[in-house]
Protein backbone atom coordinates (compact mmCIF):
# COMPACT_ATOMS: atom_id res chain seq x y z
CA UNK A 1 0.00 0.00 0.00
CA UNK A 2 1.32 3.52 -0.77
CA UNK A 3 -0.62 4.91 1.95
CA UNK A 4 -1.23 4.09 5.73
CA UNK A 5 -2.82 5.60 8.66
CA UNK A 6 -1.56 5.42 11.86
CA UNK A 7 -3.62 6.19 15.28
CA UNK A 8 -2.07 9.68 16.45
CA UNK A 9 0.37 9.08 19.95
CA UNK A 10 -1.91 12.38 21.72
CA UNK A 11 -4.83 13.46 20.23
CA UNK A 12 -5.56 17.31 20.28
CA UNK A 13 -9.00 18.17 21.86
CA UNK A 14 -8.60 21.67 20.49
CA UNK A 15 -8.36 20.04 16.89
CA UNK A 16 -11.48 18.10 17.69
CA UNK A 17 -13.18 21.11 18.76
CA UNK A 18 -12.52 23.28 15.87
CA UNK A 19 -13.20 20.51 13.64
CA UNK A 20 -16.30 21.16 12.53
CA UNK A 21 -15.62 24.59 12.37
CA UNK A 22 -13.49 23.94 9.36
CA UNK A 23 -15.33 21.17 7.89
CA UNK A 24 -18.06 24.25 7.47
CA UNK A 25 -14.96 26.81 6.10
CA UNK A 26 -14.14 23.62 3.59
CA UNK A 27 -18.13 23.29 2.51
CA UNK A 28 -18.17 26.92 2.18
CA UNK A 29 -15.64 26.70 -0.13
CA UNK A 30 -16.27 23.90 -2.19
CA UNK A 31 -19.43 25.46 -2.45
CA UNK A 32 -18.54 28.75 -4.17
CA UNK A 33 -15.99 27.06 -6.57
CA UNK A 34 -19.21 25.08 -7.43
CA UNK A 35 -21.60 28.34 -8.09
CA UNK A 36 -18.28 29.74 -9.99
CA UNK A 37 -18.41 27.01 -12.21
CA UNK A 38 -22.10 27.19 -12.49
CA UNK A 39 -22.09 31.08 -13.68
CA UNK A 40 -23.30 32.55 -10.13
CA UNK A 41 -21.27 34.49 -8.69
CA UNK A 42 -19.79 32.90 -5.47
CA UNK A 43 -20.42 35.72 -2.89
CA UNK A 44 -23.91 36.81 -3.96
CA UNK A 45 -25.10 33.93 -4.46
CA UNK A 46 -23.46 32.36 -0.55
CA UNK A 47 -25.38 35.70 0.39
CA UNK A 48 -28.17 34.50 -0.86
CA UNK A 49 -27.96 30.99 0.51
CA UNK A 50 -26.92 32.33 4.20
CA UNK A 51 -27.95 36.23 4.84
CA UNK A 52 -30.78 36.56 2.75
CA UNK A 53 -32.97 34.05 4.96
CA UNK A 54 -32.59 35.56 8.53
CA UNK A 55 -32.33 39.30 7.59
CA UNK A 56 -35.51 39.95 9.44
CA UNK A 57 -37.89 38.77 12.36
CA UNK A 58 -39.70 36.74 10.65
CA UNK A 59 -36.75 34.61 8.80
CA UNK A 60 -35.26 34.41 12.32
CA UNK A 61 -38.68 32.37 12.96
CA UNK A 62 -38.77 30.54 10.30
CA UNK A 63 -35.46 29.49 10.79
CA UNK A 64 -36.33 28.09 14.35
CA UNK A 65 -39.57 26.73 12.71
CA UNK A 66 -37.04 24.26 10.94
CA UNK A 67 -34.76 23.89 13.60
CA UNK A 68 -36.91 22.34 15.64
CA UNK A 69 -37.57 19.01 14.25
CA UNK A 70 -33.84 18.18 13.60
CA UNK A 71 -33.09 19.66 16.88
CA UNK A 72 -35.29 16.96 18.43
CA UNK A 73 -34.51 14.55 16.08
CA UNK A 74 -30.36 14.90 16.80
CA UNK A 75 -30.57 15.21 20.48
CA UNK A 76 -32.61 11.18 20.68
CA UNK A 77 -29.93 9.89 17.99
CA UNK A 78 -26.78 11.74 20.16
CA UNK A 79 -28.22 9.63 23.28
CA UNK A 80 -28.19 6.45 21.01
CA UNK A 81 -24.73 7.07 19.28
CA UNK A 82 -23.13 7.74 22.55
CA UNK A 83 -23.92 3.84 23.14
CA UNK A 84 -22.68 2.66 19.61
CA UNK A 85 -25.83 2.20 18.74
CA UNK A 86 -26.49 3.66 15.11
CA UNK A 87 -30.41 4.61 15.07
CA UNK A 88 -30.69 5.74 11.15
CA UNK A 89 -34.48 5.65 11.59
CA UNK A 90 -35.51 9.11 12.99
CA UNK A 91 -36.35 9.94 9.74
CA UNK A 92 -39.30 6.71 10.02
CA UNK A 93 -39.71 7.14 13.55
CA UNK A 94 -40.89 11.02 12.74
CA UNK A 95 -43.38 10.23 10.53
CA UNK A 96 -44.90 7.51 12.51
CA UNK A 97 -45.10 10.05 15.07
CA UNK A 98 -46.83 12.43 12.88
CA UNK A 99 -48.82 9.55 11.65
CA UNK A 100 -50.10 8.38 15.19
CA UNK A 101 -50.83 11.95 16.38
CA UNK A 102 -52.34 12.89 13.01
CA UNK A 103 -54.92 9.83 13.96
CA UNK A 104 -55.62 11.11 17.28
CA UNK A 105 -56.24 14.62 16.08
CA UNK A 106 -59.00 13.45 13.75
CA UNK A 107 -60.58 11.24 16.15
CA UNK A 108 -60.92 14.38 18.67
CA UNK A 109 -62.01 16.70 15.89
CA UNK A 110 -65.28 17.55 18.49
CA UNK A 111 -63.06 18.40 21.46
CA UNK A 112 -62.76 22.69 22.64
CA UNK A 113 -60.53 21.39 25.44
CA UNK A 114 -56.70 21.44 25.54
CA UNK A 115 -56.54 18.29 26.45
CA UNK A 116 -56.91 17.38 22.91
CA UNK A 117 -53.73 18.50 21.96
CA UNK A 118 -52.32 16.82 24.98
CA UNK A 119 -53.41 13.44 23.81
CA UNK A 120 -52.43 14.34 20.36
CA UNK A 121 -48.90 14.83 21.36
CA UNK A 122 -48.58 11.99 23.82
CA UNK A 123 -49.70 10.09 20.60
CA UNK A 124 -47.14 11.09 18.34
CA UNK A 125 -44.29 10.21 21.21
CA UNK A 126 -45.81 6.97 21.82
CA UNK A 127 -45.62 6.10 17.84
CA UNK A 128 -42.03 7.54 17.19
CA UNK A 129 -41.00 5.46 20.31
CA UNK A 130 -43.01 2.34 19.33
CA UNK A 131 -41.41 2.52 15.71
CA UNK A 132 -37.76 2.33 17.33
CA UNK A 133 -39.19 -0.46 19.69
CA UNK A 134 -38.97 -2.41 16.55
CA UNK A 135 -35.35 -1.85 16.08
CA UNK A 136 -35.04 -2.66 19.73
CA UNK A 137 -36.67 -5.80 19.85
CA UNK A 138 -34.83 -7.21 16.41
CA UNK A 139 -31.38 -5.80 18.21
CA UNK A 140 -32.07 -7.53 21.66
CA UNK A 141 -33.91 -10.61 20.34
CA UNK A 142 -32.34 -11.73 16.95
CA UNK A 143 -29.12 -10.22 17.17
CA UNK A 144 -30.35 -7.76 13.64
CA UNK A 145 -28.14 -4.79 12.54
CA UNK A 146 -29.84 -1.70 13.67
CA UNK A 147 -27.94 0.13 10.95
CA UNK A 148 -30.09 -1.95 8.51
CA UNK A 149 -33.35 -2.77 10.07
CA UNK A 150 -33.84 1.07 10.92
CA UNK A 151 -32.94 2.46 7.55
CA UNK A 152 -35.29 0.08 6.07
CA UNK A 153 -37.89 0.61 8.44
CA UNK A 154 -37.66 4.41 7.27
CA UNK A 155 -39.15 3.26 4.02
CA UNK A 156 -42.07 1.29 5.30
CA UNK A 157 -43.02 4.53 7.29
CA UNK A 158 -42.83 6.19 4.20
CA UNK A 159 -45.26 4.00 2.75
CA UNK A 160 -47.38 3.43 5.61
CA UNK A 161 -48.01 7.21 5.87
CA UNK A 162 -48.98 7.55 2.40
CA UNK A 163 -51.52 4.79 2.36
CA UNK A 164 -53.40 6.80 5.04
CA UNK A 165 -53.37 9.77 3.30
CA UNK A 166 -54.36 8.49 0.16
CA UNK A 167 -56.99 6.01 2.37
CA UNK A 168 -58.26 5.74 5.94
CA UNK A 169 -57.26 9.52 6.85
CA UNK A 170 -58.10 11.19 3.76
CA UNK A 171 -59.87 14.09 3.47
CA UNK A 172 -63.69 13.45 1.87
CA UNK A 173 -63.89 16.94 1.35
CA UNK A 174 -60.19 17.75 0.42
CA UNK A 175 -61.11 17.60 -3.19
CA UNK A 176 -59.22 14.18 -3.94
CA UNK A 177 -55.76 15.70 -2.39
CA UNK A 178 -54.16 12.94 -0.34
CA UNK A 179 -53.81 15.23 2.65
CA UNK A 180 -56.26 14.54 6.28
CA UNK A 181 -58.67 17.27 7.06
CA UNK A 182 -57.63 20.53 9.29
CA UNK A 183 -57.37 19.62 12.99
CA UNK A 184 -59.21 21.44 15.42
CA UNK A 185 -57.93 24.67 17.22
CA UNK A 186 -57.73 22.85 20.29
CA UNK A 187 -55.12 20.22 18.55
CA UNK A 188 -52.75 22.62 17.36
CA UNK A 189 -49.78 24.55 18.70
CA UNK A 190 -50.41 28.01 19.26
CA UNK A 191 -47.84 30.14 18.16
CA UNK A 192 -45.14 32.33 20.40
CA UNK A 193 -45.33 35.72 18.71
CA UNK A 194 -48.19 37.39 16.32
CA UNK A 195 -47.08 37.90 12.61
CA UNK A 196 -44.90 34.57 13.30
CA UNK A 197 -44.99 30.43 12.41
CA UNK A 198 -43.04 29.91 15.84
CA UNK A 199 -44.84 27.68 17.93
CA UNK A 200 -44.43 26.07 22.03
CA UNK A 201 -42.63 23.28 19.79
CA UNK A 202 -39.49 25.36 19.88
CA UNK A 203 -39.85 26.01 24.03
CA UNK A 204 -39.82 21.65 23.67
CA UNK A 205 -36.83 21.75 21.88
CA UNK A 206 -35.02 23.76 24.27
CA UNK A 207 -36.20 21.59 27.50
CA UNK A 208 -35.93 17.93 25.14
CA UNK A 209 -31.80 19.99 25.02
CA UNK A 210 -31.73 20.75 29.04
CA UNK A 211 -33.48 17.02 29.82
CA UNK A 212 -30.76 15.38 27.28
CA UNK A 213 -27.88 17.38 29.11
CA UNK A 214 -28.91 16.46 32.53
CA UNK A 215 -29.51 12.69 31.54
CA UNK A 216 -25.77 12.66 29.56
CA UNK A 217 -23.90 14.78 31.78
CA UNK A 218 -25.61 14.40 35.40
CA UNK A 219 -27.02 10.63 35.52
CA UNK A 220 -26.14 7.13 36.47
CA UNK A 221 -27.89 5.92 33.41
CA UNK A 222 -26.15 8.48 31.32
CA UNK A 223 -23.10 7.11 32.65
CA UNK A 224 -23.61 3.71 31.97
CA UNK A 225 -24.37 4.62 27.93
CA UNK A 226 -21.26 6.21 27.95
CA UNK A 227 -19.49 3.12 29.15
CA UNK A 228 -21.40 0.67 27.16
CA UNK A 229 -19.97 3.11 24.10
CA UNK A 230 -16.65 2.83 24.97
CA UNK A 231 -16.16 -0.79 26.08
CA UNK A 232 -19.23 -3.04 25.80
CA UNK A 233 -17.20 -6.27 27.76
CA UNK A 234 -16.09 -3.56 30.59
CA UNK A 235 -19.89 -2.64 30.44
CA UNK A 236 -20.90 -6.06 31.06
CA UNK A 237 -17.93 -6.97 34.01
CA UNK A 238 -19.41 -3.79 36.07
CA UNK A 239 -23.04 -5.50 35.77
CA UNK A 240 -24.57 -2.98 33.25
CA UNK A 241 -27.76 -4.47 31.48
CA UNK A 242 -26.15 -3.98 27.67
CA UNK A 243 -30.19 -5.67 26.81
CA UNK A 244 -32.01 -2.23 28.91
CA UNK A 245 -29.64 0.19 28.14
CA UNK A 246 -30.14 -0.69 24.30
CA UNK A 247 -34.12 -0.79 24.73
CA UNK A 248 -33.70 2.73 26.68
CA UNK A 249 -31.74 4.49 24.24
CA UNK A 250 -33.39 3.55 21.31
CA UNK A 251 -36.97 4.29 23.33
CA UNK A 252 -35.85 7.68 24.11
CA UNK A 253 -34.26 8.43 20.31
CA UNK A 254 -37.65 7.28 18.63
CA UNK A 255 -39.81 9.15 21.33
CA UNK A 256 -37.81 12.49 20.53
CA UNK A 257 -38.37 11.84 16.67
CA UNK A 258 -41.87 11.05 17.36
CA UNK A 259 -41.99 14.59 19.23
CA UNK A 260 -40.83 16.16 16.32
CA UNK A 261 -43.39 15.14 13.89
CA UNK A 262 -46.29 15.42 15.90
CA UNK A 263 -45.10 19.21 16.54
CA UNK A 264 -44.73 18.95 12.60
CA UNK A 265 -48.36 18.28 12.06
CA UNK A 266 -50.08 20.31 14.81
CA UNK A 267 -47.87 23.58 14.41
CA UNK A 268 -47.25 25.02 11.03
CA UNK A 269 -48.73 22.21 8.80
CA UNK A 270 -52.30 22.01 10.68
CA UNK A 271 -52.68 18.52 8.95
CA UNK A 272 -51.44 15.15 7.95
CA UNK A 273 -49.77 15.59 4.20
CA UNK A 274 -47.07 13.55 2.55
CA UNK A 275 -44.70 16.50 2.75
CA UNK A 276 -44.09 16.19 6.29
CA UNK A 277 -40.91 16.19 6.44
CA UNK A 278 -37.93 17.19 3.77
CA UNK A 279 -35.39 14.72 4.91
CA UNK A 280 -35.31 16.20 9.03
CA UNK A 281 -34.66 12.67 9.99
CA UNK A 282 -31.58 12.33 7.72
CA UNK A 283 -30.28 15.70 8.59
CA UNK A 284 -30.09 15.19 12.13
CA UNK A 285 -27.57 12.48 11.77
CA UNK A 286 -25.77 15.33 10.43
CA UNK A 287 -26.38 17.76 12.98
CA UNK A 288 -25.36 14.60 15.99
CA UNK A 289 -22.26 14.31 14.87
CA UNK A 290 -21.25 18.13 13.83
CA UNK A 291 -22.14 18.63 17.55
CA UNK A 292 -20.00 16.26 18.42
CA UNK A 293 -22.96 14.49 20.32
CA UNK A 294 -23.00 17.22 22.83
CA UNK A 295 -26.43 19.14 23.39
CA UNK A 296 -25.31 22.47 23.09
CA UNK A 297 -23.42 21.62 19.91
CA UNK A 298 -26.12 19.93 18.55
CA UNK A 299 -28.11 22.93 19.20
CA UNK A 300 -25.78 25.27 17.11
CA UNK A 301 -25.18 23.00 13.99
CA UNK A 302 -29.05 21.94 13.70
CA UNK A 303 -29.45 26.10 13.60
CA UNK A 304 -26.79 25.78 10.55
CA UNK A 305 -28.97 23.25 9.08
CA UNK A 306 -31.93 25.00 9.15
CA UNK A 307 -30.36 27.75 7.46
CA UNK A 308 -29.39 25.29 4.90
CA UNK A 309 -32.92 24.68 4.09
CA UNK A 310 -34.29 28.39 4.26
CA UNK A 311 -31.44 29.08 1.57
CA UNK A 312 -31.78 26.33 -0.51
CA UNK A 313 -35.65 27.46 -0.66
CA UNK A 314 -34.43 31.01 -1.46
CA UNK A 315 -31.47 30.47 -4.14
CA UNK A 316 -34.43 27.78 -5.50
CA UNK A 317 -36.65 31.11 -5.89
CA UNK A 318 -34.33 33.63 -6.82
CA UNK A 319 -31.81 32.19 -8.38
CA UNK A 320 -33.55 29.15 -10.10
CA UNK A 321 -30.80 27.07 -8.19
CA UNK A 322 -32.01 23.15 -7.91
CA UNK A 323 -33.38 22.19 -4.31
CA UNK A 324 -31.06 19.53 -3.98
CA UNK A 325 -28.69 22.64 -3.35
CA UNK A 326 -29.58 21.70 0.17
CA UNK A 327 -28.34 18.01 0.37
CA UNK A 328 -25.36 18.58 -1.61
CA UNK A 329 -24.41 21.02 1.56
CA UNK A 330 -24.69 18.68 3.56
CA UNK A 331 -23.47 15.58 2.02
CA UNK A 332 -20.24 18.13 2.01
CA UNK A 333 -20.32 18.88 5.08
CA UNK A 334 -20.88 15.42 6.77
CA UNK A 335 -17.99 14.30 3.81
CA UNK A 336 -15.50 17.31 4.92
CA UNK A 337 -16.13 16.68 8.79
CA UNK A 338 -15.54 12.93 8.52
CA UNK A 339 -12.09 13.94 6.88
CA UNK A 340 -10.92 15.91 9.22
CA UNK A 341 -11.47 13.60 11.85
CA UNK A 342 -9.70 10.97 10.09
CA UNK A 343 -6.66 13.91 9.45
CA UNK A 344 -6.91 14.75 13.58
CA UNK A 345 -6.93 11.14 15.23
CA UNK A 346 -4.91 9.05 12.39
CA UNK A 347 -1.32 10.00 10.42
CA UNK A 348 -0.88 9.60 7.20
CA UNK A 349 2.17 7.42 6.61
CA UNK A 350 3.62 6.25 3.10
CA UNK A 351 4.48 3.06 3.15
CA UNK A 352 7.68 1.24 0.98
CA UNK A 353 5.65 -1.51 0.91
CA UNK A 354 4.99 -0.92 -2.86
CA UNK A 355 8.65 0.00 -4.17
CA UNK A 356 9.53 -3.54 -2.05
CA UNK A 357 7.40 -5.63 -4.48
CA UNK A 358 8.52 -3.18 -7.01
CA UNK A 359 11.80 -4.43 -6.64
CA UNK A 360 10.80 -8.13 -6.30
CA UNK A 361 9.15 -8.30 -9.70
CA UNK A 362 12.43 -6.97 -11.01
CA UNK A 363 14.50 -9.06 -9.50
CA UNK A 364 12.35 -11.80 -10.62
CA UNK A 365 12.71 -10.73 -14.57
CA UNK A 366 15.98 -10.44 -14.41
Amino acid sequence: MLLSLDPRGQQSRLMLLLSPLLAGLLTLLCGAALFAALGHPPLATLHTLLIEPVQDWYGVGELLVKATPILLCALGLALAYQARIWNIGAEGQLLVGALAGSAMALQLLGWESRWALVWTLLAGIAGGAAWAALVAWLRTHCNANEILTSIMLNYIALNLLLFCVHGPLKDPQGFNFPQSALFADSARLPTLFDDSRMHLGALFALFALVAVWVLAQRSFVGFQIKVLGLDRRAAGFVGFREKRLVWLALLLSGALAGLAGVCEVTGPIGQLVPQVSPGYGYAAITVAFLGRLNPIGILFASLLMALLYLGGETAQMSLNLPLALTGLFQGMMLFFLLACDVLILYRLRFSGGFRLQAARRKLSFS
